[in-house]
Order: structure tokens, then C-alpha cells, then sequence
């Protein structure tokens, strides 16, 4: 592993980009702890987000979120923290995490990113047409994930290993 100065990576892109299977590996390359934003909404309400959308709505849901990133962006330096996915939609945590440290954003297509989610009960929405909701949700938020992005990664046909040594790779190259 490549000595790298102490920072905080932030992971974002959509469900299904690799940010928990990434964020592990670069831990594992860095020494670095990781945190998921989804494991911080469940810490601290003891719900997922699919239930948080059923039981209180999208707008407690995307709150849950917000407080968790937070809480993920309050751990000091070295730590690598995943985002969860809609967080860029809102311009006040677009802002904290562009100001958070090293951003990356882990980039696939709609149907590699279909194909990974589905299934899985806590992806809250993907219930109906899978492959046109993240197509129309990439074109909704390609432009937001770009404004804070120092870094994109193209883990559509890479494994999270690959990925994690391009991060890694950028990071030795501007250290």
C-alpha cells in the first residue's frame, strides 16, 4: 500500500455503484475505517431506509439521511464514508460533502446498476421498473454528482478491488 496523507474519502453514486463493496476495499488497502450511510440511518433510528419511506414518508427518509452523512462527515480524518445515493439532491448536503474531503464518484450505467439491486429489500425504489427508474434518476443526478466530484470511477465493469486501486492511485499521485 502506498503511504497516503491522513484525509476523508467520500463515496457517492448511485445504489448499486459499489460504494459499500469499494469503501470496504479501500479500507482494506488504507488501514482506514469505513462507514456506510446506511448503516449510521439504521444506528441511529433503527430502520432502514425502505421502511423509513413506508412508515414516515420520503421527506423523513431523505432527513435520516442528511444526519447520518453528517455524522459520518463529523469523523476526523483518515476515514472513507459512503454516502447514500439522493444526498446530492439537496444543495445543503451537496455543499458538506464537497467540502468534506476527497470525493469520488462511483459511475455504471442504468442496467449494470439494475442488475446489481435488485432483489435487495432495502433498495427503496426499485419495486417496479428498475432499469428506467436509474436511468431516469442518472439523468436527474449525473450533473449533481459531477459539481462535487474530484474523482469519477467507472465500477460498471470493474470489480471493487479495481476500484479501490484507482482511488488509491489518484490519491499517491496528487499526495
Amino acid at each position: 500500500m502506498t503511504d497516503l496523507s491522513p484525509i476523508r474519502i467520500v463515496l457517492l453514486g448511485m445504489m448499486g455503484s459499489g460504494k459499500s463493496s469499494v469503501g470496504r476495499a479501500l479500507a482494506e488497502r488504507t488501514g482506514w475505517p469505513f462507514v456506510d450511510n446506511d448503516a449510521l440511518v439504521q444506528d441511529a433510528t433503527g430502520r432502514t431506509a425502505r421502511q423509513l419511506l413506508v412508515e414516515v414518508g420520503e421527506g423523513a427518509m431523505r432527513e435520516a439521511e442528511a444526519l447520518a452523512l453528517r455524522t459520518g462527515l463529523a469523523l476526523a480524518p483518515p476515514v472513507i464514508v459512503a454516502t447514500a445515493a439522493g444526498t446530492v439532491l439537496n444543495p445543503e448536503t451537496r455543499e458538506l460533502i464537497d467540502a468534506a474531503g476527497f470525493v469520488v464518484w462511483l459511475r455504471a450505467d442504468a442496467e449494470t446498476l439494475a442488475a446489481r439491486a435488485a432483489g435487495a429489500e432495502h433498495r427503496p425504489w426499485l419495486d417496479g421498473d428498475a432499469v428506467g427508474w436509474f436511468r431516469s434518476t442518472l439523468a436527474a443526478r449525473e450533473p449533481l454528482y459531477a459539481t462535487v466530484a474530484d474523482l469519477e470511477v467507472d465500477t460498471g465493469s470493474s470489480r471493487p478491488g479495481a476500484a479501490a486501486d484507482a482511488i488509491v492511485a489518484a490519491l499517491s499521485a496528487i499526495d
